[in-house]
Formats: structure tokens, C-alpha cells, sequence
């Protein structure tokens, strides 16, 4: 594997998720495979769990790790081509990614949308430059339209808390404060369509993903509708594909309570994290036993440790 930026660079999805489990039995089996290379682990944007699993899934098979938040201790990136650069911006991306190829084996980058111009977002220009210029294999640490380590670690998860061989897994949307990226519920919709589950997504009118991510899931505006007989939900926030970036209010009574898994297969709640407690979920849910949040949290390491594996086996 050269290139993890989706499900589609993922060969054999099912074999991928059983060998993170494996790795989760075996942490350090394959320490050999790592020795004297390096990962360049490069932060545009915050991070807890991605930085953390995956700096650990690294050391797990014997790399040496670097990490850099490059925007807070890196030069200003110029991300234009042909741009002047008489402004504010001190580096190019191109010679950026290119000396971070000299320096490291394998990088991941991390980048958020600026939730503005669609277009711009949706091209992944940023992502696609580290790619083009670095010279060596790329993992994404999200990017601004997907999360695929993240949403490796969520299939891992239902793989290894499932109680029927083909369980009802919902994605519904949450209530916030404010307008969060499409990348975590695209992500997740497209690695569901390539899993054997029975996917719902469920959203209130005007937060349509885009369809590209979607293609066989089942979409509702019903919450309770699509959370009948759910075995996994998945809890999360998205601000609208189309007008790009908008949130509407009044959908309050979107936050989950133990009330609304009444009719459920006693589902396990998922999210990412971080979560804005009593907003997007309900302390008696993160607090009680639905909740896998921490459980898929940890599986983040098992999620990276599998793709860097299997981009070390390809140097």
C-alpha cells in the first residue's frame, strides 16, 4: 500500500480489519518490519486520538516517529501554484513536502476544510500536493472530505462487538454549536457501503451528504424510524453539503437519551470524539452502558497500526 486516503485504496477491506484485530492481539509481532525507518506525522489542524494512536501503532512496529504541528512550529504554507509570494506565506507546499520525503518513509498529513468554497474543499488540493511532492507513501490523518483511519477503526469496532453476522448500523446526525466538516460522516458512509451491514444514515432535511459517499445506504429524516432494531449508532455532527457549510437550527431533540434506544437491539453508541457532552450526546448515554466511545477510541491504534504494516511490507 502506497497511498491510504479512502476505503477505495484499501484492496481486501474485511482482511484489513482482521488484521488490526490481530495486531490488537499481537502489538509487537512485526517490530522488524520498522527498524531504522521513520513516520512523519504532519498536523495542519488539532488532534488527540489521531495524533496519539497513530504516533503508538508507529512505535507498536518498531519505527522512529516525528511529529510536527505545522500550524503553530512550521513556516507559513503557500498552497497557490505560481503565487507571488510577496505576502505573508514564507514556504510553498511544494518544497515543504518534498524535504519532509527527504527526512521521513512514510508521512501522514492532517487537514481540515475551510468550509467556504466547496469546489476548493472537495478537490483535497491540499492533501493531493503532500501526495504529488513528498515522494513517499501518504496515510490520511483526515483530510477535508474523509477520515479513513477513523473510520477503519469504527468497522473494527462493529466487527468485534457485533452479536449478528449482518447488524443494523445507523449514522445520525447530532446537534452543535457551530458548522463541523462533512469528512467524518462521508467517511463513514463510504466504508459502511463497503462493509457487510445494514446501513441507515439518518439526518433532518437539508443535511444531505453528498451523494458519492451514500451510494446504497438507506437515508431517513426519521431518527426513531431508522434507530428501530439498530444494533451500532453512529452519533455525529455535519454542517450542510448544500448551501456548503450552513447549519439550520431547531433540531434540538436530535441529541440521543437512553429514551431513544428503546426500540434498538440494545445498540452500542458510537462517536469519534471529542463530543460536546449534553449537546450532541447525553451524559446518561456516554456515562451508561451503550456507550463504546472509549472502547472505539482505542481501536484507533490497531486501525493505523494495520496501514502503516502493510506500507512498510510495500517499501
Amino acid at each position: 500500500m502506497k497511498l491510504f486516503s479512502s476505503v477505495n485504496d484499501v484492496t481486501d477491506v474485511q482482511a484489513l480489519v482482521k488484521e488490526a484485530l490481530h495486531l490488537k492481539q499481537n502489538p509487537y509481532a512485526h517490530q522488524h518490519l520498522g527498524k531504522n525507518k521513520t513516520l512523519a506525522l504532519i498536523f495542519l489542524n488539532p488532534s488527540l486520538r489521531t495524533r496519539m494512536s497513530t504516533q503508538k501503532a508507529g512505535l507498536n512496529l518498531g519505527m522512529n516517529v516525528m511529529v510536527l504541528n505545522m500550524d503553530k512550529e512550521g513556516w507559513a504554507l503557500e498552497l497557490r501554484d505560481g503565487a507571488v509570494m510577496n505576502g505573508g506565506t514564507v514556504e510553498h507546499i511544494r518544497e515543504a513536502t518534498a524535504v519532509l520525503g527527504q527526512y521521513a518513509d512514510i508521512v501522514g498529513v492532517r487537514s481540515f476544510p475551510g468550509l467556504k468554497d466547496r469546489d476548493a474543499d472537495y478537490s483535497e488540493d491540499i492533501f493531493n500536493k503532500f501526495v504529488k511532492y513528498c515522494g513517499i507513501p501518504v496515510v490520511s490523518l483526515e483530510s477535508a472530505t474523509r477520515h479513513p483511519l477513523q473510520s477503519l477503526a469504527d468497522l473494527v469496532t462493529i466487527e468485534e462487538l457485533k452479536t449478528r453476522p449482518r447488524p443494523k448500523v445507523v449514522l445520525t446526525w447530532a446537534p452543535h454549536v457551530k458548522a463541523l466538516p462533512q469528512a467524518v460522516p462521508n467517511s463513514f458512509a463510504e466504508w459502511m457501503c463497503k462493509a457487510d451491514v445494514d446501513f441507515t444514515i439518518a439526518h433532518p432535511q437539508g443535511y444531505e451528504l453528498c451523494s458519492d459517499f451514500t451510494q446504497g445506504a438507506k437515508i431517513t429524516h426519521n431518527q426513531q424510524e431508522a434507530l428501530a432494531d439498530a444494533d451500532f449508532i453512529y452519533v455525529k455532527n455535519w454542517s450542510a453539503y448544500e448551501p456548503y457549510g450552513k447549519v439550520f437550527g431547531g433540531y434540538d431533540g436530535w441529541m440521543l437519551t437512553n429514551d431513544s434506544l428503546k426500540n434498538t437491539n440494545n445498540a452500542k453508541v458510537m462517536h469519534c470524539l471529542p463530543v460536546r457532552r449534553n449537546l450532541e450526546l447525553s451524559d446518561e448515554i456516554l456515562d451508561g452502558q451503550s456507550s463504546v466511545v472509549i472502547h472505539e477510541a482505542g481501536n484507533r491504534v490497531w486501525a493505523a497500526q494495520a496501514v502503516l504494516k502493510q506500507m512498510l511490507e510495500s517499501l
